[in-house]
């Protein structure tokens, strides 16, 4: 049986590099041909160079040719959403109706367009 993308953001956060905030982030997504990647959040002592955990998935994904990311699961103790430069990423490669699911014990479920209801796409640049 495959483990959840639950359980995979759940390892993912495992291997942070989070010496700074000590908040451990994972997370899993999946592509639309079923493809899953998974990403922690890495910072460095020069706080603009650290990258949340979802950016790191999303970037592994399309770097593997995926550019068609159908869910999304962020994973932290304390059940935090994703912020705003991630779901900035989330809308270019997810687009509105991704499925993202957050949380800890209290998972939230939302559509991207409802966590981020006006997004700057490619569609803004034709």
């Amino acid at each position: 049986m495959s483990k959840s993308l639950r359980d995979l953001a759940i390892d993912a956060s495992t291997r942070s590099y989070s010496p700074y905030s000590k908040a451990k982030v994972g997370c899993a997504l999946s592509t639309a041909d079923g493809t899953v990647f998974q990403g922690c959040n890495v910072e460095n002592s020069s706080f603009g160079g650290t990258v949340c955990a979802e950016r790191v998935a999303i970037w592994k994904a399309v770097s593997e040719g995926h550019k068609d990311i159908k869910k999304i699961y962020v994973y932290t103790i304390d059940g935090w959403p994703p912020c705003g430069m991630c779901l900035q990423v989330m809308a270019e490669f997810g687009g509105p109706d991704l499925e993202v699911t957050f949380g800890n014990k209290n998972e939230v479920t939302k559509k991207l367009k409802e966590l981020l209801t006006h997004a700057f796409t490619p569609d803004h640049l034709i």
